[in-house]
């Protein structure tokens, strides 16, 4: 597997059968799969910790090995294939990050509203507060919309393609542009409005 780029083909078609194996019991199937999908890990956590200041406490490796954890409990998820998998992943990236970052936040108070651009292209680096407010957010547009919090976790988060998360939620790409543009602008509002 390329360091850092998309899973080639014949590895997608792995991913999902070593998926659908590991769902069905077999441990050597789990083994097999992770690492396939290391390097994609490591890839989307390290574009989360990218822009964090020194001394924040979270390596790249550290939040990789703490999604691992994670996922070894998931067995049970309806796996379907290879973007489910790295949809799963995602949402447990952002649920380390946002626990460590509450975790710092609740041994020390202040900060300002976030500035947060949510844009096509990759996401930047998000400050640790930003983050916290992007959870937030997302967790209202959660009650309000679930499938659009759930694109802009795919996408922001899990770094999916249009195709990738529109195949996750069974909407074709025309559609989850769409959905993806209001989610954007809501979350952007959301932001902008929030108090310091």
């Amino acid at each position: 597997m390329k360091e850092g780029g998309p899973l080639p083909a014949s590895d997608e078609h792995d991913v999902t059968d070593l998926l659908l194996a590991w769902r069905a019991g077999d441990e050597q199937a789990f083994d097999a799969l992770m690492p396939i999908v290391y390097a994609e890990l490591h890839r989307l956590a390290h574009r989360h910790l990218r822009g964090w200041s020194p001394g924040h406490g979270l390596q790249t490796t550290a939040l990789v090995h703490e999604a691992y954890l994670r996922l070894l409990g998931s067995r049970q998820v309806g796996w379907q294939n290879r973007a489910h998998f790295f949809a799963l992943a995602a949402r447990l990236m952002r649920r380390v990050l946002v626990d460590a970052v509450r975790a710092q936040q609740s041994q020390k108070r202040g900060g300002r509203a976030p500035h947060l651009p949510l844009e096509d292209s990759a996401p930047a680096p998000l400050a640790r507060r930003d983050l916290v407010a992007l959870d937030d957010a997302l967790n209202a547009l959660a009650e309000i919309d679930p499938a659009k919090a759930r694109i802009v976790e795919l996408r922001y988060f899990g770094g999916l393609t249009g195709e990738e998360a529109a195949e996750v939620m069974g909407l074709s790409r025309v559609a989850l542009e769409r959905e993806w543009r209001v989610a954007r602008l809501w979350l952007a509002r959301e932001l902008k409005g929030a108090t310091p």
